[in-house]
């Protein structure tokens, strides 16, 4: 049933004329009545009429690209690649679309509330980076919102996130984060490791889930105790890596190999190793995940797995915009490559 300007009114207890004036913003309207609207429309999923050339479906130039952190090269890189793909016929300045990165900053709240606005601006497509937040009520309302999203012509694309619900029409292009975190760890545990410290992303989310399951995978297969005092949760950035580097060698001075999250938290592991008088990789083995621009460039260049982001990225602009054919049945994995390099060595004797 499609919600109507004079419901928004009715929820907020307004005539249908302050809830135009608090939508189009051309009136002053009291803050307490502005924010009983904008709550009314929230509740409803009220979307606001555009013009009538595009009433029917999604037709406008806009593209939303949502990022977890744009300051972090894993999603810069990904956005600018979907923004390079998205320019094509139908706009209405030279065929180009306006790409609109919103950075959620980590929150699902704010997740949901740029797909509301995406939503409302009848956006021509939409494309979620990233992993997704493990929580069932945040999952069924991403879930409805993609689903209203699809349902009013816009093209949903996830570009390195596990694939929506079936009840979702979106295209999923989602990184194996699971084979190359145990690819990671196998090659340490072939150089002989056998005291290794984890330092994981975030606890809710997919990405960090799935990559602590292939190190997990990879000590088990060895036969290696999966020991919980060798595993530290953390942000994904410098700081993290530093700080939970220190606690694992507080909670065991005798490991031999640190395998971090990502790249960014890999240099704070680095940086404690280093402060703490040991040596990379000759005291201890540092590997991180992503392969960012500056890993190659650290000293010890990183051991890493390489996510293709800009490639991947560039897919999920080209299927937005309908100008690659989706991967069968809608879902495709992009598969990391192991990069041996100078930060990871045998053990010490």
């Amino acid at each position: 049933m499609t919600v109507t300007l004079a419901d928004v009114a009715a929820r907020a207890q307004v005539s249908p004329a302050t809830v135009s004036r608090v939508l189009n913003g051309n009136y002053p309207v009291a803050a307490s009545t502005r924010e009983r609207v904008l709550r009314a429309v929230d509740e409803l999923d009220y979307v606001l009429n555009g013009p009538a050339s595009s009433l029917a479906a999604a037709t406008s130039d806009l593209v939303g690209i949502l990022v977890n952190d744009i300051a972090d090269p894993f999603f810069g890189i990904m956005a600018a690649a979907i923004q390079s793909e998205i320019g094509g016929p139908g706009g209405r300045a030279g065929g180009e679309r306006l790409g609109v990165v919103c950075n959620t900053g980590g929150s699902p709240e704010r997740e949901l509330t740029y797909l509301t606005l995406l939503q409302r601006q009848r956006a021509a497509a939409v494309v979620l980076t990233g992993g997704a937040v493990e929580d069932t009520s945040h999952a069924s309302a991403v879930a409805a919102k993609l689903r209203k999203l699809a349902e009013a012509g816009t093209r949903v694309v996830l570009c390195g996130r596990p694939p929506a619900p079936e009840a979702v029409d979106a295209i999923a292009l989602t990184f194996d984060n699971r084979g190359g975190g145990q690819q990671l760890t196998e090659h340490l545990i072939g150089l002989g490791h056998r005291r290794l410290g984890y330092i994981a992303g975030p606890e809710e989310r997919t990405t960090t889930r799935h990559r602590l399951e292939g190190h997990r995978a990879a000590l088990a297969a060895h036969g290696i105790e999966d020991d919980p005092q060798h595993t530290v949760y953390g942000r994904y950035d410098r700081r993290s890596g530093y700080e939970a580097t220190l606690e694992l060698l507080r909670r065991d001075p005798s490991l031999t190999a640190v395998v971090a999250a990502n790249d960014t938290v890999a240099l704070g592991a680095c940086a404690a190793l280093r402060d703490s008088g040991l040596r990379i990789p000759d005291d201890v083995s540092v590997a991180g995940f992503d392969d960012l621009p500056f890993s190659i460039d650290a000293v010890p260049a990183l051991t890493t797995v390489r996510l293709p982001l800009s490639e991947a990225g560039a897919r999920a602009g080209r299927i937005a915009m309908g100008r690659e054919e989706p991967p069968p049945g809608g879902i495709a994995t992009v598969r990391g490559e192991l990069m041996v390099r100078g930060s990871t060595g045998g053990p010490r004797a």
